[in-house]
């Protein structure tokens, strides 16, 4: 993993400007990712049941916004995306308008949002914390728009996640051959090499203003869910 390192040891920045998922390769991994809609849809129970009517919720890099969209139907919860790519903005606009909810979508960088102080009740980030650039920034915001009591939920990959393990979760995806495969690759090459192992997480976090902070581990992912301080 390549990252630059602050004075006092934290990620500040990638080595790398990972490629915006745009165009084709965008609408791909919204074809892709919607095979694991049962995944959304169970998260969105599972964050709904903690959420009460009315609430604000931000997800940061909702991609195709399949979660945003699953959690709009189960309440009456004021939901924004955020995300860097263009063309998922319009995907999941689109997705929105045909699932008939309300989300807003809209294009802006997770080192730089586009919301005033204390806005959100609750933010998640799912499978995106890897590919940020500026990670350290993304923390500090995610700290700055979300409401004092508030809570933010990142859910990645772990750097350490044994490769055989990362094989049998994509077997369990049911991709077919060629996706796999693709898929496959796609772990090994690029995105454990971008993720980050909880020492990682814990070392940063250490120097951010939230607390206390939960970190669970499963065979190829960590889970963080990070308060923000009334």
């Amino acid at each position: 993993m390549e990252y630059a390192l602050s004075q006092k040891g934290q990620v500040s920045q990638k080595g790398y400007k990972g490629l915006g998922m745009e165009g084709f390769t965008a609408r791909w991994y919204a074809s892709l990712t919607h095979k694991s809609i049962q995944d959304f849809k169970a998260l969105a129970r599972r964050v709904a049941e903690d959420l009460a009517p009315g609430n604000q919720v931000l997800e940061v890099a909702p991609g195709p916004g399949y979660f945003a969209i699953e959690l709009a139907k189960l309440g009456s919860y004021k939901i924004t995306g955020l995300d860097i790519s263009r063309t998922f903005v319009e995907i999941a606009r689109s997705n929105a308008r045909d699932a008939g909810v309300a989300v807003k979508f809209r294009q802006g960088d997770a080192a730089n949002m586009p919301f005033e102080d204390g806005t959100f009740d609750f933010l998640l980030c799912r499978a995106a914390f890897k590919n940020f650039t500026e990670p350290m920034r993304a923390l500090q915001e995610m700290h700055r728009v979300l409401a004092p009591g508030g809570r933010a939920v990142i859910i990645d990959l772990r750097r350490d996640a044994p490769p055989q393990s990362v094989g049998r979760a994509v077997d369990q995806m049911h991709l077919g051959v060629v996706n796999a495969f693709l898929t496959k690759s796609c772990f090994r090459l690029m995105l454990l090499k971008r993720a980050y192992t909880r020492s990682d997480f814990e070392r940063f976090l250490s120097e951010t203003g939230f607390g206390p902070i939960e970190i669970r581990e499963d065979l190829i992912g960590l889970e963080l869910t990070l308060h923000k301080s009334a």
